[in-house]
């Protein structure tokens, strides 16, 4: 059986580490006009004290294919996917969840879960959940389904705590929050308010990809000025020097 190490070995080459600084947006990573927060950022309210994304994952480049493979497609091709992003997610949790938690101005997080998907039908089937529970051992004996998706009927892309319902009342629990991919932002933040509703302490988001258009603007640019190859000792919490 391969090693977390070797699982992940091949993505060093895949993955780009987002990196706070001027042109930033603070909360999810994309690259602004020189602003502090993205627009969408901006006029949306504060639900979670920590957005971590792994990597960017670049529309249409390799990250993005598996993103999107990994719940879409069926069979072993589907499963290898998943077990390899298990090992990113893994090997991340491990190194950098101390720092992700004191950012988010918690001792650790003892309880664990995911973003449902926006759609009932695709949530009970999602490979997240089986990820997060099962593969990734950091996590397994932490998580907790503690949101479904609601009867509500809200916009995809609209941020809204009643998208999603929580499972039981929080004592100001701090949660790790897991998602694969960040595009709006309006699932995790609308996940991340249903748990605010529900009495959660701090929140922290850790988000396998940002998802980030290279055509836009001067991304292009600005993607091909990261360091590479991509480091497994920065995260945007704690930053390699």
């Amino acid at each position: 059986m391969p090693t977390v190490a070797e699982l992940t070995d091949v993505y060093t080459n895949l993955l780009l580490n987002p990196r706070p600084g001027a042109g930033v947006c603070e909360t999810c990573f994309t690259f602004t006009e020189g602003y502090a927060r993205c627009y969408v950022c901006q006029r949306a309210e504060r639900t979670l004290d920590v957005v971590a994304p792994i990597s960017y994952s670049v529309a249409g480049e390799q990250l993005h294919h598996v993103l999107a493979g990994y719940k879409r497609l069926g069979g072993g091709v589907a499963r290898r996917m998943q077990i390899e992003l298990a090992a990113v997610l893994w090997r991340f949790l491990a190194d950098h969840e101390p720092c992700i938690a004191v950012a988010a101005g918690a001792r650790w997080f003892p309880i664990v879960t995911t973003v449902p998907s926006s759609s009932p039908e695709r949530d009970g089937r999602h490979p997240l959940r089986h990820m997060v529970g099962e593969d990734v051992a950091p996590t397994r004996d932490r998580y907790e389904r503690l949101l479904t998706r609601s009867s509500a009927e809200v916009a995809d892309r609209t941020i809204d705590p009643e998208k999603y319902l929580a499972a039981r009342r929080l004592s100001a629990d701090p949660v790790l929050l897991i998602d694969d991919t960040w595009t709006t932002g309006a699932n995790a933040q609308s996940a991340a308010g249903a748990l605010r509703h529900a009495g959660a302490g701090p929140i922290a988001l850790v988000v396998l990809g940002r998802h980030i258009r290279r055509d836009w603007q001067d991304n292009d640019q600005r993607l091909r000025e990261l360091p590479q190859p991509f480091s497994w000792a920065g995260c945007v919490a704690h930053t390699e020097p």
